[in-house]
């Protein structure tokens, strides 16, 4: 997408966004520490109640917020819509994702029923966000593969959450639905649906603007996001439906798994191309390529060999959740958080004013260090059923480190924007405006 498109005139004001964004490294890192202190029973089972709440704490009190915040900025920018609400949702929406994770974490790990409860209520403002999502989405002029993600995203999160609110209310005893079905929807429409599809759809635009990629080739953007939603929609009513014909569900599936492994083989080849191999971030992207290729392939596995021994579910899970999740939302977060600071200081200063670089406002060596510390956080998360306890208090601990380096370098530009503000600018000799504001981003 060229810069011509995008409308920063649009934008909404800073702290919309950064309501959604800021917390979410601390939560990143909180799932970090449950991972190295919690009780490792069970593990590396995907069931284990460690990894069940861990899961949940990264999932809904570090992605999501993230990937809504990007949202509720991108809505306007790309697609020329305004997420209606999202300024009286914004700060709620970190805070609901954090509340629902904690209470999950009380219930899986203390079985507390009414932790259980509390989760699925809390969960209402997660589902009113996807719900604003959808409603904005219906306004969209969808012309590429990331307009119209953003013009039905809200539907697969909307999914989602209804699924994880049916399973918290029954295992809290409020009503009683089929677990195992619903759980399959819930990680289906979770993993796949939202986070899959809007990863995909978003780094359409993202990873040629800011890394200086190829583009998807056009027959295989042409299916984004459909070729997500379409076999999972038929996966859903192959399961609610005719649940006595694993095989109709199961090769949909495996449709869905190749579209996935086409999409994610096509990106990596791009990312290995970039123009922009030298920016501190730029390796999170082909190793999020790579894990999401290596997720489709492990799934595809334990579909075709459902009683093996090997940990298959736990490496696919992690590198979908951590591989496909947490890496490229790391590389976004560096990415955008300086621009929006540098957007909004360019907004609210005089014209003659000078704004910080964008290198000045996070410092590229800090971000490299940080992206090594995560990767190597995932090896060790990738490597548990090596040595389960002792390798998930390792990785917890790396985990919990690099989202902290993460929450503090997002802090720092925080405090580099006030001090702008505060001083109506830098002298010229200390500041550019141009080359690194506008080429990176425009």
């Amino acid at each position: 997408m060229k810069a011509a498109n995008l409308d920063y005139e649009r934008a909404p004001p800073a702290a919309v966004v950064f309501g959604c964004l800021m917390p979410a490294p601390w939560l990143g890192a909180a799932a970090g520490v449950l991972l190295a202190a919690g009780p490792g029973d069970g593990l590396p089972d995907r069931f284990a109640p460690l990894a069940l709440a861990a899961v949940h704490v990264l999932a809904l009190g570090m992605l999501l917020p993230v990937m809504v915040g990007a949202l509720f900025q991108m809505m306007p920018v790309v697609a020329g819509v305004t997420v209606p609400g999202a300024r009286a949702l914004a700060p709620f929406v970190a805070a609901a994702g954090a509340g629902v994770a904690t209470a999950l974490g009380f219930g899986l790990l203390g079985g507390s029923p009414m932790a259980m409860r509390a989760a699925a209520a809390t969960a209402a403002v997660l589902l009113l966000a996807g719900a604003l999502l959808l409603a904005a989405g219906r306004r969209v002029v969808a012309v590429d593969g990331t307009t119209r993600t953003l013009a039905g995203i809200g539907a697969p999160l909307v999914i989602a959450v209804l699924c994880g609110m049916a399973l918290a209310g029954t295992l809290g005893g409020w009503w009683r639905v089929p677990v195992a079905r619903v759980l399959d929807l819930h990680v289906a429409w979770a993993l796949g649906g939202w986070l899959a599809a809007l990863v995909t759809g978003v780094a359409t635009t993202v990873l040629p603007m800011f890394w200086q990629t190829p583009r998807l080739p056009a027959a295989l953007e042409r299916w984004l996001p459909m070729g997500h939603w379409m076999p999972l929609a038929v996966f859903s009513a192959a399961a609610l439906l005719w649940p006595g014909i694993p095989a109709l569900a199961h090769g949909v599936l495996w449709l869905w798994l190749a579209f996935v492994a086409a999409v994610a083989g096509c990106g990596l080849a791009g990312t290995l191309r970039a123009r922009r191999r030298h920016d501190p971030l730029w390796l999170l992207w082909p190793v999020a390529c790579a894990s999401m290729l290596g997720a489709a392939l492990l799934a595809g596995v334990a579909l075709a060999l459902p009683g093996t021994d090997l940990p298959l579910a736990w490496w696919a899970g992690t590198m979908a959740l951590v591989g496909v999740g947490v890496l490229p939302v790391t590389a976004m977060l560096g990415k955008i958080v300086p621009f929006l600071v540098w957007l909004h200081l360019r907004r609210l200063l005089p014209p003659r004013a000078r704004v910080p670089a964008m290198q000045a406002i996070i410092v590229p060596a800090r971000q490299q260090r940080q992206a090594w510390l995560l990767l190597s956080a995932y090896v060790l998360l990738l490597a548990v059923p090596l040595a389960p306890a002792w390798l998930a208090r390792a990785g917890g601990v790396l985990l919990a480190l690099a989202n902290a380096w993460l929450g503090w370098q997002l802090l720092s530009a925080l405090r580099c924007m006030r001090q702008m503000r505060k001083r109506g600018g830098l002298p010229p000799r200390h500041a550019s405006v141009g080359a690194e504001g506008g080429h990176h981003h425009g």
